[in-house]
């Protein structure tokens, strides 16, 4: 099943720079942890926003739904160099409209979030706590097995053989509850995807 970006319905374009760039953006608070920690920051604004970025208010109706099936899926083009940032991107707008922090999973095909590096630096058992109680937007490899499900579920093509990418976005999709959001090469994701449907 080949992605193609959505109609013009379930995007949005925002003009101009952007009012919240992603290293202004508080730094979560990891909860189980005892003692403050300072997140890792990502050098520089990703500029102005171009082209599709997720409308995150659409798949509230679905998830209301007790038989919400498949979730909706998004495509946000990028190259595998600039899909961390795409996905940082996608994260700010949701949570800027109303997602709440813990309805978001953000999975890496490639190198990992310099979250997630951070944050498993500490330790495995505070990093998979943080995921269990599900307060915070949670950031992991794809192919991670610990994995539960949430509302929305961003995955950063930022890397990774064939293999591994096809095999991570429909596990990627399980794991969706309402919303997926892929950001990368879309030739690529959809040659992928049909080859592993």
């Amino acid at each position: 099943m080949p992605l193609i970006p959505e109609e013009p319905q379930i995007h949005e374009s925002v003009p101009g720079p952007r009012a919240v760039p992603a290293a202004g953006r508080p730094a979560m608070t990891p909860r189980p942890v005892p003692g403050p920690r300072p997140a890792p920051t990502r050098s520089g604004s990703p500029g102005p926003r171009s082209g599709p970025v997720p409308s995150p208010r659409a798949p509230r109706a679905a998830e209301a739904g007790a038989q919400a099936a498949t979730p909706q899926i998004q495509l946000i083009p990028a190259s595998a160099q600039g899909a961390l940032d795409a996905a940082d991107e996608a994260v700010d707008l949701l949570l800027d409209t109303g997602r709440a922090p813990g309805e978001v999973l953000v999975l890496t095909t490639g190198e990992a979030h310099p979250w997630a590096a951070h944050e498993l630096s500490f330790g495995e058992a505070s990093y998979w706590a943080q995921h269990d109680a599900a307060e915070d937007v949670f950031y992991a490899a794809a192919d991670a097995d610990r994995i539960s499900t949430r509302p929305v579920v961003v995955v950063a093509v930022n890397g990774g053989s064939d293999a591994a990418v096809a095999g991570a976005l429909p596990a990627a999709m399980a794991r969706a509850g309402a919303l997926l959001i892929v950001c990368g090469d879309p030739q690529r994701v959809n040659a992928l995807l049909s080859t592993s449907a």
